[in-house]
């Protein structure tokens, strides 16, 4: 008797992969300390050496765009933050934000920097993560993306060393992106890079930066789904 083949089942054109969908205060970006819904949608190209949600990297589970519309609806939060891994891996991102955006939502993107923003809905203030080289991701800077930015986004630096900072400096003047972006964030690395001696920095170059401390790792460890 012939075997018939067998084709793959394609996922559903209306479903993204989420690890978690949680209502806490937004710990870092202009928004900071405003409670917030995070749709954290599962996987990510890159690997950050101080990577702070590898349990995004795999699993998670199918959801359908109505579906999530529902789940963040019944949190009746007015801040609404897509994050990852790295969101725009899923290419229904761009649908769901705009979903969000035609509800009503203030709505935020985290992304690393490494994939193409321009499709992401302009009502989105996008959070563009330029990778240090403390990150161990730093060639995978998609550059094409600052021509791109907005008064309405964000840069993000995250500083290791005090190599990554003159490595930042560097890029925030040759890019000009105190005038291209509506903020520019210099965050300490949780882990390794000392607050205070990046405050002293920041100011004694007199930067037009804000220092970002992460505030859901002072206050919840930085556990998941917190």
């Amino acid at each position: 008797m012939a075997c018939l083949a067998v084709t793959p089942v394609a996922p559903m054109q209306d479903t993204l992969r989420i690890t978690e969908v949680f209502y806490s205060l937004q710990g870092e970006t202009r928004t900071a300390g405003l409670p917030t819904v995070f749709v954290r949608l599962t996987g990510c190209p890159l690997r950050c050496g101080y990577c702070d949600s590898e349990y995004a990297f795999s699993g998670g589970t199918l959801q359908t765009l109505d579906s999530l519309m529902e789940q963040v609806a019944s949190y009746r939060p007015r801040y609404v933050c897509v994050t990852g891994g790295e969101p725009l891996a899923q290419p229904n991102a761009i649908a769901l934000l705009k979903r969000l955006c035609d509800a009503g939502y203030e709505v935020s993107l985290e992304t690393s920097g490494a994939l193409d923003i321009s499709k992401v809905d302009s009502r989105v203030s996008r959070v563009l993560d330029l990778k240090t080289p403390g990150s161990k991701e730093v060639s995978r800077n998609r550059y094409e993306n600052i021509d791109l930015l907005t008064a309405n986004d964000q840069v993000k630096f995250v500083i290791c060393s005090r190599e990554d900072y003159d490595w930042s400096v560097s890029k925030l003047i040759q890019y000009g992106l105190d005038r291209r972006a509506g903020e520019v964030l210099f965050s300490p690395e949780h882990r390794n890079m000392n607050a205070r001696a990046l405050a002293d920095w920041i100011v004694a170059d007199n930067l037009p930066v804000r220092l970002q401390m992460q505030l859901h790792k002072y206050l919840w460890n930085d556990e998941p789904g917190r």
